[in-house]
């Protein structure tokens, strides 16, 4: 990466999810069939594009600092673009690539909000296209009872077929959110909310690049009603930088996922709960404010110490093309945020309605609420003007983040869509001496 902001960390794109839970345990309830055999797909292609533009107005603010959201008008756009591929390699074994191009930055260069309006913004912005191999990984699936399920074809899965009952081994570079804290209504920022606080758990500091991907290894034990996940990962040498911790046995990232899938009548939902536990060369809050240094000099206090949390993530079709959603994390806030958002508590709750009833049934609707929050000591640290990975205003009169974003996402044409989006964010980066701000975007996203 040529960009000299390569320290700074970007939500990665979805794609698509990685199916390793498997489809719905409907298939094995009481007088459902097995599908039949189907022909095993040796390999596919997929190509996607998204394009997002974003614009806020001026708004109120005392003061502003390094990290600060710009209060004057602003207008920022980000494109990227993905080729995927995908070899079957033996019974059971996949390998997927996913090349990247992208260019743009999100507004402010991605600071100065802890749920940031756009999950398609990389922190790590670039004014000329940059390419990558954003995910390179070999799955392999061994099935452990008889009972089969189909496969579609799609970017990062092969068609056929696999045992519902199965043990998924996947090894390489890879987005851990694909694996982990997945969500039917809200994961998806090419398709669904945009917002990095409705994508996945933000109190989840999850292991990383500056393009949100991460050299790891992840296992899962799926059943026909719930699931059981593992994942280990590398971590990056110093906060949100592109370059590797060599340190295997000091610095990484640890996470488990269970996933229980149930059904209220004929209305399917899912319920997840998550841990983490982080190792790396980190910074402390509180030594940071005992230095002598001001603003406070988190570096100064980098040492090998140990980050966790948790997050539990709950959807629920409540009607057909109707559902509900909402996610809960919470981190111990003592140790500095390394990787993603400088956010130790958060809560989200949100609504997604297909266009059915109107007979638009390739539209959506979605309407969501957010809340962050940070420890104690981590208001103390920003209060002395301490800066994180995305918030650092100088000094702070503390409050809640609290946004709102609501989108329409309508089909154009066969593997087109467009949407209008707007959010709404009161007290950003947790200051209630900045803001209300009004962020008024809207995105063009084609794939085949």
């Amino acid at each position: 990466m040529s960009d000299s902001s390569m320290n700074n960390f970007a939500r990665p794109p979805r794609p698509a999810r990685l199916a390793l839970a498997g489809l719905s345990c409907s298939l094995l309830r009481a007088g459902a069939e097995t599908p039949a055999e189907l022909s095993e797909q040796p390999w596919n292609w997929h190509v996607q594009n998204t394009e997002v533009v974003q614009y806020h107005p001026g708004f109120s603010a005392r003061y502003s600092g390094p990290n600060s959201l710009q209060n004057v008008n602003e207008v920022k756009e980000t494109v990227s673009l993905d080729l995927f591929a995908g070899l079957r390699l033996w019974p059971g074994a996949e390998a997927h690539v996913d090349g990247l191009m992208w260019q743009g930055f999100g507004l402010s260069k991605s600071e100065g909000v802890e749920g940031f309006p756009s999950a398609e913004a990389y922190r790590l912005g670039t004014k000329v296209p940059n390419v990558t191999f954003a995910r390179l990984f070999i799955r392999q699936s061994i099935g452990l009872v008889a009972g089969q399920e189909a496969v579609a074809d799609g970017p990062l899965q092969l068609a056929g077929t696999r045992a519902v009952s199965r043990l998924t081994l996947t090894a390489g570079k890879m987005s851990a959110i694909d694996i982990f804290d997945d969500n039917a209504y809200a994961h998806d920022p090419r398709a669904q909310f945009l917002n990095w606080a409705l994508v996945a758990n933000e109190a989840w500091d999850y292991p990383a690049d500056p393009l949100g991907n991460m050299t790891g290894f992840a296992a899962e034990l799926n059943q026909p009603a719930w699931a059981l996940r593992y994942g280990f990962f590398q971590m990056p040498r110093t906060a949100n930088a592109r370059a590797l911790d060599a340190h295997y046995l000091l610095a990484w990232g640890m996470v488990t996922g269970l996933e229980r899938r149930y059904a209220i009548g004929d209305r399917p939902g899912a319920v997840r709960f998550l841990a983490y536990l982080n190792r790396a060369h980190m910074g402390r809050y509180q030594a940071a404010l005992d230095g002598p240094a001001r603003p406070p000099d988190i570096e100064a206090t980098r040492a090998y110490r140990y980050k966790y949390g948790f997050g539990l993530n709950l959807e629920q079709e409540l009607a057909e093309g109707v559902g509900l959603f909402t996610r809960l994390g919470w981190s111990e806030g003592q140790n500095e945020q390394w990787i993603y958002a400088d956010v130790d508590r958060t809560a989200s709750l949100g609504l997604s309605v297909r266009g059915g009833s109107w007979h638009r049934p390739d539209d959506t609707f979605g309407l969501a609420g957010v809340v962050n929050a940070i420890s104690r000591v981590h208001q103390r640290f920003f209060a002395a003007g301490g800066t994180g990975i995305l918030a650092g205003d100088g000094a702070l009169n503390y409050g809640w983040e609290k946004i709102l974003e609501t989108y329409y996402d309508f089909q154009v044409c066969k593997n087109v869509h467009g949407a209008l989006d707007y959010q709404f964010i009161l007290d950003p980066a947790y200051n209630r001496d900045r803001g209300p701000v009004s962020v008024i975007g809207a995105r063009l996203h084609w794939e085949f």
